[in-house]
């Protein structure tokens, strides 16, 4: 963010946009950022925590103990050259009718100090009620948008054209189309890497054509293996089936899943994964891995060993492998064990079923990686776990942007979805958002209705 005018602009940054992102630090150019002393002894309390959120608190702190060197931090301190200052405010004034033994209120009362000595004020935050205490009192408030995205425009991974059903013949009679053709060439925007199209006719509603933009064919090619199983699954509507290309496709290095419930999303990741892990031998392991966020408690709480306290929060995982591993000719007469063919391939290492706190710090090479639940992932938690992916490991983010138990996250500000729009003019990803809901009657009713 850079100040257009002469005067610079005051942005006074709450402990949640720090804990969040600690490079916010340095995101407001030529400004000058006003840390709350306030938000010194909320960082230390959260510095010894082992999960992001301490690890970041422990980087804010790095930061301004770098900057501390270079000048007084209560003075204000330079650091890019282009007039860009952070400081630590020590004080602030009391505000009429606001408690002060309320911390989230001490740093409010800083910024409500700065615009009363006629400063142009703006209080950052990642924290709505706070945001909406400081509106109240006449200051400027905003989220940090550093890294946003339009979630009601976000980027779906695919479109639909009506066009003369010869377009269609000529898509599957050549099994290409070119991006020459008038049909494509004027496209706006153009097709990303690994987008889809729905073509349909104008002409007969029944005749349709799906392809996709295949990276260095200059093309879009139509979809060969649409009506395969994959480890007895079959697509059921036209996004699994481009969700199911993607998975399986060795190209395609990191695949993103968003969907609300009961679209498949995660069956469909995991089907993939078994089919490449167990059946081609693609992959040395299938790896499936989901953030620790209910009520916010850390995996710690529960009693037990590691698998023990695991197992209630991957029963989700538990639920779709035990689904996809029972013998679906059982009315036949077959009789199968799902629980211990699960057992067998978890004790054997070819599944492994782990929370994102222990993948910090490994290199994951020549896995099948499924990252559930991506949405409850800031940014800058999705860019260290991609980071982990070795050579010939796939990666499989999966979410709903619709359920996020991170307070301060939103749809528009998850890793998802920022993933999603960063990443999709990359020939490696692809992405696809999975519109409706097929686990039963009842859920696509609720879904569509509630």
């Amino acid at each position: 963010m850079t100040s257009t005018n002469a005067t610079p602009k005051y942005f006074v940054l709450d402990t949640s946009v720090l804990l969040h992102n600690p490079g916010a630090l340095f995101s407001f150019a030529d400004n000058e950022v006003v840390i709350p002393f306030d938000v010194l002894e909320e960082l230390d309390k959260f510095k010894k925590d082992t999960n992001d959120v301490g690890r970041n608190a422990r980087a804010v702190i790095r930061h301004l103990d770098q900057l501390r060197e270079r000048g007084h931090l209560a003075d204000g301190v330079k650091w890019n050259g282009h007039n860009g200052c952070i400081r630590v405010a020590m004080e602030a004034a009391k505000v009429p009718n606001l408690s002060d033994a309320i911390p989230d209120n001490r740093i409010i009362s800083a910024a409500w100090s700065l615009k009363k000595a006629g400063k142009q004020v703006i209080f950052i935050s990642k924290d709505i009620n706070a945001r909406i205490k400081s509106d109240a009192l006449g200051i400027q408030s905003e989220d940090f948008e550093s890294q946003k995205v339009d979630y009601e425009t976000l980027y779906a991974g695919y479109r639909e054209l009506v066009v003369e059903s010869t377009v269609i013949d000529r898509l599957y009679s050549e099994k290409r189309l070119s991006m020459s053709d008038p049909t494509l060439a004027n496209l706006a925007p153009s097709l990303c890497p690994n987008e889809f199209i729905l073509f349909k006719s104008a002409s007969d509603a029944s005749q349709t054509g799906l392809a996709r933009s295949v990276p260095g064919m200059d093309a879009v090619l139509p979809l060969t293996r649409s009506k395969k199983p994959c480890f007895g699954i079959i697509s059921r509507n036209v996004q699994q089936t481009m969700a199911l290309d993607l998975l399986l496709d060795d190209d395609v290095q990191m695949v993103t899943l968003m969907g609300t419930a009961g679209t498949g999303k995660t069956l469909l990741a995991l089907a993939a994964g078994m089919t490449k892990a167990f059946n081609e031998q693609r992959y040395e392991r299938m790896l499936v891995a989901r953030p620790i966020m209910p009520l916010g408690k850390d995996i710690g709480f529960l009693p037990g060993s590691k698998d023990e306290k695991l197992a209630a929060w991957m029963q989700p995982i538990f639920d779709n492998l035990e689904f996809l591993l029972t013998d679906r000719r059982i009315h036949s007469g077959e009789t199968s064990n799902t629980e211990a063919k699960l057992k067998s391939m978890i004790d054997s290492g070819k599944i492994v079923l782990e929370a994102l706190t222990y993948i910090r710090g490994r290199s994951i090479p020549h896995q099948f990686m499924i990252v559930d639940e991506a949405q409850n992932l800031t940014p800058h938690e999705i860019k260290t776990i991609v980071s982990r992916v070795g050579e010939g490991t796939k990666i499989v983010l999966t979410g709903d942007a619709e359920q996020i138990d991170n307070p301060y996250l939103d749809a528009n500000s998850n890793g998802l979805s920022f993933t999603i729009e960063k990443l999709k003019s990359s020939d490696l990803v692809g992405h696809v958002t999975l519109a409706r809901p097929e686990r039963s009657s009842l859920a696509s009713l609720v879904v569509k209705e509630l």
